[in-house]
């Protein structure tokens, strides 16, 4: 059965509603219920009527589109938001690290249909909720990141087949490199995230989390045991009797952690 959804298109540039409009034909599941060109339109349509996804563009006059999304973001079920933006580097890295879906101007059908699917993915789920906080922390993480002193992060969202689940980066003993995406090692699973090392990496407290490998990060509190194997080769134990490699160029860091007592208590 195709699931019938919602849309709402934000745009101040009248070209990117009609295309958007356009492009949305081809799928009949979804109905384009209003077009808005400010934010404030928006919230009158969003008052009046029940809207499942809102493709939202990021820079507008008056109010921007995080400043909406900030709003729906305290809803408990708030409609999901395809983000709409032209090409910029940091937008489109928030957005990944966040599991939010975005839109690149000009987009093309294949990125469109692929964010439709994870949309109706969600929708059938019912994962509103999940999705709710992990907007919330992206907004937050924006406006911090206008401040002279942006917070390290204590939470990341990490999408999975139709939801998003948050991570309390408290809970992850290391993360490693894999491919394309990174993976969190807890205590009881690994979760997948689509994200590379060095864009996480940016984001954590170098109190808790030392990068020790270029493909690996691990928790302070795990250090436990650094073994030499053999000339310039040297491998970590972990807590948890996981062995990681060590490059050569870390090796100082990690033994200055080990034995000088800076191991966060």
């Amino acid at each position: 059965m195709t699931i019938k959804v919602r849309a709402l298109i934000v745009d101040d540039e009248e070209l990117g509603r009609v295309n958007l409009r356009y492009a949305l034909k081809d799928y009949p599941g979804w109905q384009v219920m209003a077009e808005c060109a400010s934010t404030a339109a928006a919230r009158d349509v969003l008052d009046q009527q029940h809207i499942d996804v809102i493709f939202l563009d990021i820079q507008m006059p008056r109010e921007t589109g995080l400043t909406l999304a900030r709003s729906l973001s305290e809803q408990a079920e708030p409609p999901l938001v395809i983000f709409i933006t032209a090409y910029n580097t940091h937008a489109i890295e928030a957005f990944e690290l966040h599991a939010l879906d975005y839109l690149l101007k000009p987009f093309d059908d294949t990125r469109l249909e692929q964010a439709l699917e994870r949309a109706a993915a969600m929708l059938t789920q019912r994962q509103q909720a999940s999705y709710a906080q992990a907007l919330k922390t992206y907004a937050e993480v924006e406006d911090e990141a206008k401040t002279s002193a942006p917070a390290y992060w204590q939470q990341l969202s990490v999408r999975s087949i139709g939801r998003i689940e948050c991570i309390q980066l408290a809970d992850v003993l290391w993360i490693e490199a894999a491919g394309n995406y990174m993976q969190l090692h807890l205590a009881q699973r690994h979760v997948l995230h689509r994200v590379s090392l060095s864009q996480l990496e940016k984001h954590l407290d170098p109190a808790h989390f030392l990068r020790v490998h270029r493909s690996a990060i691990v928790r302070c509190d795990q250090l436990t045991q650094l073994e030499v194997l053999g000339d310039g080769v040297y491998q970590l134990v972990l807590a948890s009797q996981e062995k990681i490699p060590v490059s050569e160029r870390y090796v100082t860091e990690v033994r200055r952690r080990m034995h000088a007592g800076l191991r966060p208590a």
